[in-house]
């Protein structure tokens, strides 16, 4: 087992007690993590807060140069990364390489963008500026099912805006962050990101800490709630990226043959822990049948393994709680719409459950009511567009979503009624570092990723001066 250390000021330190990170297709130790405690937490903040003076007043294309060294590095260790994210969150390893691929795009995106102040308005008599000024310390706090993405969606944009960060891994998932953290010790100045590890006791301190001005936190909604109010009381900015119950709807003039590997792979994606991947799939009654047997002869095919075996395509579920929550949506499947496919956890070890297709179930049950997070896809019929339309949008999230058809201009005016801050055409998961990512409704607050993601880590400072009369 390797020796994995925390990011204190610059320093890689042994915690003050230990963590186990188990394997979840295996049930298996793979390696003991540090446990930082609370003392270990507030050195953490204070390093933050004592670097940030420096790091504020490094110019931005001095921050951008670092940021890009750091992709580099990431870059040549990918595989090793990749590797580390399988054996402890158990995505197949093709999905683990795609993860950090997308790690490396985001750091090189932020490392190229400027922050140069703008001129609002100027006459002869008046001249405004609007200057991005940076907050301080961060608190980057990220969810287990894409962890290394989700981490680096907060800390490029941050450090590039020049302000430190406390990052916070996932219990269950730290080991990649805290590689991560080994080359940050490297390039990034001390106290410039600090990277602790907690059994989910720490959150709370760190959220409500005085010297924290903003939490950039992904999760579930119940929990995005919690983190609200501990922020409540020092009023910090927050970005907030919940969960979601994400719709597709299919209108009637495609070919199911051609575009059901689609929704599929839309579906079970990470073995459906995603907060935007397909959950519920709305198929006109032209097309209802053909959809199931399609969808359903893909779950029966699809390879569920080890995430690190050659030719798995679904993983296991990350981790022995989340196995028993998706068991109670397997039970709601089975109890009140019938199973095409699937339906079962494997009885092997390991935490892994058969891609599950569940037709003629109704909408008032938890498995369409809810985020199910794990591969169970509901098929919903429907008769006419519009109702497809409300059925998609009863809900408190508002996340992502998708419309798949062969006429552009029907798919994009169906589209433009689906309340989420995403909504793809002809395709599903396509997210890109310049392209912003935000939430409706219950789904998140604020922006990540794109030139918007960046400015959510500024303050702008309006500069207003009046010029003198000759």
């Amino acid at each position: 087992m390797s020796d994995y250390k925390l990011l204190i000021d610059g320093k890689l330190v042994s915690g003050a007690m230990a963590l186990n990170v188990i394997n979840p297709a295996t049930e298996e130790v793979v390696a003991v993590a540090p446990r930082a405690d609370h003392a270990q937490l507030e050195q953490a903040i204070a390093a933050a807060k004592a670097a940030f003076p420096r790091w504020s007043e490094t110019p931005v294309r001095d921050r951008g140069a670092l940021l890009a060294r750091l992709a580099d590095a990431v870059e040549v260790r990918q595989a090793e990364f990749a590797k580390l994210l399988t054996a402890e969150n158990g995505k197949p390893i093709a999905q683990a390489v795609f993860e950090m691929a997308a790690v490396v795009a985001a750091m090189r995106y932020y490392a190229g963008l400027d922050l140069a102040p703008r001129i609002l308005k100027e006459d002869a008599s008046q001249k405004i500026i609007e200057q991005p000024m940076p907050l301080g310390v961060i608190a980057a706090i990220s969810a287990w099912n894409v962890p290394m993405i989700l981490l680096a969606a907060k800390i490029a944009p941050a450090l590039l805006a020049g302000n430190t960060v406390v990052a916070k891994p996932a219990a269950t998932t730290p080991l990649a962050a805290l590689k991560l953290g080994e080359l940050c010790a490297d390039i990034l100045p001390p106290g410039v990101i600090n990277v602790i590890v907690d059994a989910n006791d720490l959150g709370g301190a760190l959220t409500s800490h005085p010297d924290v001005v903003k939490v950039a936190f992904t999760g579930s909604t119940a929990t995005g709630r919690k983190v609200m109010e501990s922020a409540a009381g020092t009023l910090k900015r927050l970005t907030l990226e919940l969960g979601g119950n994400d719709a597709a709807i299919v209108l009637d003039d495609v070919n199911p043959k051609e575009i059901a590997p689609d929704l599929f792979a839309g579906a079970t994606f990470n073995s459906g822990q995603g907060c935007v991947v397909i959950k519920r799939l709305y198929v006109h009654d032209s097309q209802y049948d053909e959809f199931c047997e399609e969808l359903g002869r893909l779950a029966r095919e699809a390879i569920v393994d080890d995430g690190a075996k050659p030719g798995a395509q679904i993983g296991p579920l990350q981790n022995k709680a989340h196995l028993e929550r998706v068991k109670g949506f397997l039970k709601d499947a089975k109890q009140n719409g019938v199973i095409v496919a699937g339906g079962n956890v494997l009885e092997r070890k390991g935490y892994f459950v058969e891609p599950t297709i569940v037709r003629d179930i109704g909408d008032d049950t938890r498995l369409v009511r809810e985020e199910q997070f794990g591969p169970i896809l509901p098929v919903l019929r429907y008769a006419k567009v519009e109702d497809a339309i409300a059925r998609a949008n009863d809900t408190e999230f508002g996340l992502g979503g998708s419309v798949w058809s062969k006429n552009l201009e029907r798919a994009f005016a169906v589209a433009s009624q689906i309340n989420s801050g995403t909504v793809w055409i002809n395709r599903h998961l396509n997210l890109q570092p310049d392209i912003p990512f935000r939430g409706d409704k219950q789904s998140g607050i604020g922006t990540e990723l794109g030139r918007a993601g960046l400015e959510e880590y500024t303050q702008p400072r309006i500069i207003n001066m009046a010029k003198q009369q000759a």
